[in-house]
């Protein structure tokens, strides 16, 4: 299995907790068209380019293929090591193999954390054939996603083989029994946990450190003119034979062009600037050692290399990233002005090259085929902990200008964003590790407007997770009582509400309402949102008078504080069109309110998803006054528009849904009526599960259609 590359090529051994090129171009025709397109992401290896050779590897792959060659599925192969010793390229091979050779499914996802792990996961399901409501169920948390990923996975027509890389939190798999076995495939894990009591039941297998000669043999191949068999090997027990420190090392002497480099020269180099002590420390695979610190000099010795050779901004680019999430981050945000703070705009398509080019990043398609860039976890956290503390507060402040750029600066209604979801990694991730209050609050505020965003796109779940996280996390830096805590605790309890978790909403909001009462004052902006927020949950739980005489008042606080014709002013005047009863809506004292649709497109035009909802609101308080044609031609014409911008399975499409089935039935049209309301049952037991009170209500109207015993509501006097 020797290796040699000729003229622009380049041959890397491995890959998986390191970054691996298989072939390099120095002149890339223009309009060349890109090869990336292909299957789904879970039907390929998450990882940029592919290893040509893979040294030391036969025995443990020879068991794998076996395995899937003898036995149809049941097994779990744990592969377990250091970072950087190419677990992931083992795992890589046999999922080649297995696709190509043996007949299996190939299916692949990231374990490195429970978000990515859960969508990942989810879409294998999909990919075995769940339905967008099922997966929606299970994304809101209405559904056992884990159960349903198995159960698809249980019913495949056709074997698989499911890889779940770089699963370095094994505490991960126990929530909702991610790991389990299926005797329609086969299951291989990569991790660095190899305590057997973390995967039972399972086969073990120790992927280590290379052998002296093929550790020497992989220098050879990646930097065939820079010495001979044995100066490598010398070099190679210097690096610990770590696969990882070996690519880098092999890509650094190949990229020497004016002035090339000898291994002898890179042996002294290393010895000069004193890495090698760290780096010889790995050389014992058993050893306790955090490979951090093992190949932390190695990447360190390249980044003084970006700076030697006039490259400067590649080191900026990479601890820019070193600031933010091991998760992939949509290459749209490195085009923002705001990169300025840490380098060049136009420098940055040069330095991401490098990077890449140096094996320290790689490009990978996350979900919807969003293209991103990734850092591995281990390197991302070296470069971070020898990042000059001098520049730490620059990076961090552009780091969270470009997250804030990629946020909308007003949250609107629409569908499902997956943007919006891998940002969530990165706020969350700045928070954890920022200590600087200006920053954190700034980063809060930002992780609040993300946590609207997901909220208004119907991503109850994660909106509610990443308000709940931030706030956790910014509370330790600016303390409980802070407005954007509270701020960002306000958003997590209205999430909570849309989750159907209606206690705990009504208690974290009240709490909220109450401290931001006692604090800002009861006009204040944040405080009447709270108060929207904690009608909605008053009314739902059967407490209307409270609810009601909580939402004048906040109806009253935001004319006098943002004025009438204030967006938010106008959604809590909407919402007393569902709270008055018909005898108060029939008041003269409330005509006002019946003009709400009108007076929202005046001040806000008639598209604005205010102006949506009072439409909405109207078709209702008209239905409970009598007048049923009206109500439901009103409703008739926001269901088709929801619908059109939202689609069908939109929570508020749904709420529009139920309507018009009571307005058809009310006319007369009962088997009409019968059958709209039939479908929002079915779409809201799949989308929010069997138990959410919203899905309740809606089979109790369902069961009182069909029997004959729902009635219309009475007109008012």
């Amino acid at each position: 299995m020797d290796g040699r590359a000729e003229d622009e090529g380049r041959v890397y051994q491995s890959q998986g907790d390191q970054h691996i090129s298989e072939h390099h171009h120095h002149h890339h025709h223009a309009g060349a068209a890109e090869d990336s397109a292909g299957p789904d992401s879970v039907r390929r290896p998450l990882v940029s380019r592919a290893p040509v050779i893979l040294r030391d590897r036969a025995e443990v792959l020879g068991r794998l293929r076996e395995s899937v060659e003898s036995r149809p599925g049941g097994e779990v192969h744990v592969l377990h090591g250091m970072g950087g010793c190419g677990k992931t390229a083992v795992a890589w091979a046999f999922f080649q193999y297995a696709t190509a050779e043996a007949g299996r499914v190939g299916l692949w996802v990231n374990a490195a954390n429970r978000a990515s792990l859960r969508a990942g996961m989810l879409a294998v399901a999909a990919d075995r054939g769940a339905g967008e409501g099922e997966l929606l169920a299970a994304r809101n948390g209405f559904r056992p996603a884990a159960d349903l990923v198995w159960d698809h996975l249980d019913r495949s027509a056709e074997p698989w083989l499911l890889v779940l890389d770089n699963a370095d939190d094994p505490t991960i798999f126990r929530d909702g029994q991610w790991l389990r076995t299926s005797p329609r495939g086969t299951v291989v894990v990569t991790t660095r946990r190899s305590a057997a009591r973390w995967w039972p039941g399972a086969e073990l297998q120790h992927i280590g450190v290379l052998p002296r000669e093929d550790a020497a043999r992989v220098l050879c191949d990646l930097a065939p003119e820079s010495g001979t068999l044995e100066q490598a090997a010398e070099v190679a027990d210097r690096l610990g034979r770590l696969p990882l420190a070996l690519t880098l090392a092999g890509g650094f002497l190949a990229h020497q062009i004016i002035v090339p480099w000898t291994l002898d020269v890179y042996g002294r180099r290393l010895d000069e600037e004193s890495p090698v002590e760290l780096i010889d420390q790995g050389a014992d695979p058993l050893a306790d050692e955090d490979p951090r610190h093992l190949v932390g000099q190695t990447w360190q010795f390249a980044l003084d290399s970006f700076e030697s050779r006039g490259l400067p901004e590649a080191t900026a680019l990479l601890r820019l990233l070193a600031r933010l999430a091991p998760q992939p981050l949509p290459l749209s945000l490195l085009n923002h002005r705001e990169i300025d703070g840490a380098l060049p705009r136009a420098r940055v398509e040069t330095a991401l090259r490098v990077l890449l080019d140096h094996s320290l990043a790689e490009l990978v398609d996350a979900e919807a085929d969003v293209r991103c860039v990734q850092g591995h976890a281990v390197l991302l956290d070296s470069v971070a902990a020898t990042t000059p503390p001098e520049r730490v507060s620059a990076l961090d402040t552009t780091a969270a200008a470009l997250l804030d750029a990629a946020v909308p600066d007003i949250p609107d209604a629409g569908p499902y964003n997956p943007r919006l979801r891998l940002l969530a990694p990165h706020v969350l991730g700045m928070l954890r590790h920022v200590r600087d209050e200006a920053i954190a609050a700034d980063l809060l505020a930002l992780a609040t407007r993300l946590a609207t965003a997901l909220y208004r796109t119907g991503d109850y779940l994660s909106a509610w997770e990443t308000a709940q996280t931030a706030g956790d996390q910014a509370e330790l830096t600016l303390g409980a009582d802070h407005r954007l805590v509270l701020a960002a605790r306000s958003r997590a309890g209205r999430a909570l509400f849309r989750l159907g978790r209606y206690a705990e909403a009504h208690e974290l909001l009240d709490r909220v309402h109450t401290s931001q009462k006692r604090l800002f004052g009861p006009d204040d902006p944040d405080t009447l949102d709270s108060a929207h927020g904690l009608q909605l949950v008053l009314g739902n739980l059967g407490r209307r008078e409270e609810a009601l005489a909580l939402l004048r008042r906040t109806v009253a606080g935001r004319e006098a504080t943002l004025g009438p014709g204030h967006a938010l002013t106008l959604r809590s005047r909407s919402s007393l069109l569902v709270l008055l009863s018909a005898a108060e809506l029939a008041a003269p004292a409330n005509a006002a309110v019946l003009t709400l649709p009108q007076d929202c497109a005046r001040h806000l035009g008639p598209d604005h998803i205010v102006t949506l909802g009072a439409r909405h609101n109207h078709a209702w308080a008209t239905y409970l006054l009598g007048r049923y044609e009206t109500a439901d031609a009103g409703i008739a014409s926001v269901l088709e528009e929801y619908r059109r911008r939202f689609g069908p399975d939109y929570p508020v499409a749904l709420s529009a849904q139920q309507l018009r089935a009571r307005t058809q039935a009310a006319l007369g049209r009962l088997e009409a009526g019968v059958d709209l309301m039939a479908d929002v049952v079915r779409r809201r037991e799949v989308g929010l599960g069997t138990d959410h009170p919203f899905t309740r209500a809606s089979r109790d109207l369902l069961d009182e259609l069909r029997s004959g015993r729902w009635r219309p509501p009475e007109p008012p006097g």
